[in-house]
């Protein structure tokens, strides 16, 4: 995938799949160290130890439209091929954890991408699923937290256009502020 923001997204519509009521993006950029780490959490019905212990495999899939399973197992690659590393973590009932961890000066390390586009595109398509995104920049933070943000909306819904107009604004002033 040409931007890392295009296996969030990947990723997080299997953490959907898996019936995730709540799930956490954190992308971390450790300049000083030379690092970008992407970890996904969810709360969904997670895997059980057989199947995770073959995940990472391309063509292994639980969906039943397709028989490969690109999304993970392209992550993982990318990361490896960019100086780092990948861990994934699931248990039944629980839910999983997938980490990323990526050289952050490599040569071949895609861009981050439209990450605005894409926690707009999650937050529009399954509003029933709260989210919190947390982006840290060297020692600067932003946190949208979809918790806190339906008590401020009293009710209204987010996926009404206004209020998709003020979090897309609302994302992009924040993140540009952690430069």
């Amino acid at each position: 995938m040409k931007e890392l923001s295009l296996h969030i997204l990947d990723i997080i519509q299997n953490s959907i799949s898996a019936e995730a009521s709540f799930i956490q993006l954190m992308i971390d950029e450790k300049i000083e160290q030379d690092q970008l780490i992407i970890e996904i959490k969810d709360d969904g019905k997670g895997m059980n130890k057989e199947f995770l212990s073959k995940v990472t495999d391309p063509f292994v899939t639980s969906r039943t439209t397709r028989k490969v399973g690109l999304g993970i197992s392209l992550l993982k690659a990318n990361a490896e091929q960019c100086d780092g590393s990948f861990f994934i973590d699931s248990k039944e009932n629980e839910g999983t954890v997938i980490r990323a961890a990526f050289k952050h000066s490599h040569i071949d390390r895609p861009p981050i991408g439209n990450i605005v586009d894409t926690v707009i595109t999650l937050l529009v398509s399954n509003e029933e699923i709260d989210y919190r995104y947390a982006h840290r920049i060297d020692n600067n933070e932003f946190v949208m937290d979809t918790r806190e943000i339906r008590e401020i909306l009293e009710g209204a819904p987010i996926a009404d256009l206004e209020v998709l107009e003020w979090l897309k604004n609302y994302l992009k002033e924040n993140l540009e502020s952690l430069v």
